[in-house]
């Protein structure tokens, strides 16, 4: 199997799949001959599939931008052809991933768990083996569950019996003679394998301290972290709550809120690399995109103007400005500006300012708060209100606003978390998940209509490119 995987596999897997080089070789420099010849080799091969989460077609932009202007919380305010489809929801105008590099990504990973218990073939110390596999199991998890939650409905939410998701391997593809087609799986299919992968990652990463550098790796924490959020998307709301609070605990966070970032540091924390609530973020390195990638794609040049050449095609929402507390330190995470073109006041985005020099900034994917969101919409729905406002509590005291009273309860208690994850979260890439996961309508701000659930359009087409080649592939609903 070695042999074949040298033979097959080195240029696809390495040369093609893009590369953060964190803590590796250059990929120019992984051959065969040190990519299988040990552990350090299978390691600097799995750490290529960090990579494919920061393209522009995913974390880089797509999936930090798209789920905010598809919902309510951003306006295009300059045509570019960029986003005009997502914001009015138009017919096939949503996030499209399928032809991205996940695909390249999670047969990387499936290559390194098919090699990595090899001990005779890849010789190599236990512990960094062990934390290859994890990294490994957490990485393909991470992908799976960001294609699932795109092009399917979340297990017990489906519209109408349909609980079709993504095409589902768990081991490599290293030649045509493995490039069978499949069927789509079911959404069941799909959570379970995300949850198996999370499960065991959690068992063989290493801690790592909130904030830090160790956060740029998979750790045991972020992947309880993740675990915990793809629990609540599915519904599994007791498990939710516990699997945040062993986060909470491998990141030091306490009940009260402890941890949090303060009024005082909240903003100045998205111009901190790493994020000081960081859990787990991608780090974006000089080499590893041109300024042209940064003033064309990244987030900072499309919702900011802190560089003159910036595009600032995309402004906060009146009604998302006008949910914001008076006193509600994220209210500064929109700073009034004008923009050319765009009539009365728009707002620049302070999350996002590329305060690593031409456009260049990290990505924080999970962030301490949401464990705190996580256990308080769990708690909710497993009747525990008092829990569930002491968690929502916890934040907003590090937010610069008051409690809220004792007396919310039911409908009320749900739509403060919800509003609490909107203003959290905004420009995160939260929204349009948070409204689908729980089966509701996406409001639109402005002259757009709202976007019923059982609308069609709350799931993305597949790539007519795909369906062609693969003829077992079925189409989402309403796209044929």
């Amino acid at each position: 199997m070695k042999h074949i995987v040298k033979t097959l596999v080195l240029g696809g897997a390495i040369l093609a799949a893009s590369c953060t080089d964190l803590e590796t070789q250059p990929r120019q420099s992984l051959t065969p001959e040190t990519a299988f010849a040990d552990v350090d080799g299978i390691e600097a091969l799995g750490l290529t599939a960090y990579g494919t989460l920061r393209d522009f077609n995913r974390y880089g932009q797509q999936l930090i931008i798209a789920p905010e202007i598809m919902a309510d919380n951003l306006r295009i305010i300059a045509n570019t052809g960029r986003y005009i489809g997502q914001e009015q929801n138009t017919d096939r105008a949503h996030m499209g991933i399928w032809n991205t590099g996940f695909w390249s990504g999670i047969n990387t990973t499936n290559i390194v768990l098919s090699q990595i218990d090899d001990e005779e073939a890849i010789p190599g110390d236990a512990t960094q083996r062990q934390r290859v596999k994890g990294e490994a199991l957490f990485l393909r998890a991470m992908m799976y569950f960001d294609m699932a939650k795109i092009y399917g409905y979340e297990p017990g939410k489906e519209v109408n019996g349909w609980d079709k998701a993504v095409i589902l391997r768990t081991t490599p593809t290293l030649g045509f003679s493995d490039a069978d087609f499949r069927a789509r799986a079911t959404n069941r299919q799909v959570y379970d394998q995300i949850i198996s992968d999370l499960q065991a990652a959690i068992n063989l990463l290493p801690n790592a301290s909130m904030g830090t550098t160790g956060v740029y790796r998979a750790s045991r924490g972020s992947a309880q972290a993740l675990l915990a959020r793809v629990y609540l998307y599915d519904s599994k709301f007791a498990e939710a709550a516990a699997t945040a609070t062993a986060a909470m605990a491998s990141f030091g966070l306490a009940d009260d809120g402890t941890g949090l970032a303060t009024p005082d540091n909240y903003i100045a924390g998205f111009s901190t690399a790493p994020n000081p609530e960081s859990l787990f973020e991608i780090e974006i390195r000089s080499n590893d995109w041109s300024t042209v990638d940064g003033v064309n794609n990244s987030v900072c040049s499309l919702t900011a103007n802190v560089f003159a050449s910036a595009q600032f095609i995309a402004t906060a929402t009146d009604d998302l400005i006008d949910s914001y507390d008076e006193n509600d330190v994220r209210r500064d995470a929109w700073v009034e500006t004008t923009r050319s073109g765009a009539d009365g006041t728009v707002y620049r985005s302070a999350k996002w300012l590329g305060h690593k020099g031409d456009f260049l900034e990290n990505l924080p994917i999970i962030r301490a708060a949401e464990l705190y969101l996580i256990r308080a919409e769990a708690r909710y729905r497993t009747g525990d209100e008092a829990g569930a406002r002491a968690d929502v509590n916890a934040l907003r005291a590090n937010r610069g606003l008051e409690e809220f009273p004792i007396s919310a309860s039911g409908t009320a208690l749900f739509d403060a978390i919800m509003l609490e994850r909107r203003l959290e979260f905004a420009l995160e890439g939260h929204r349009w998940f948070d409204l689908k996961r729980n089966g509701m309508a996406i409001p639109k701000a402005g002259r757009f209509e709202d976007i019923p659930y059982t609308d069609y359009r709350i799931l993305p087409p597949l790539p007519t490119d795909q369906l062609l080649l693969n003829d077992q592939l079925e189409q989402n609903p309403g796209y044929n």
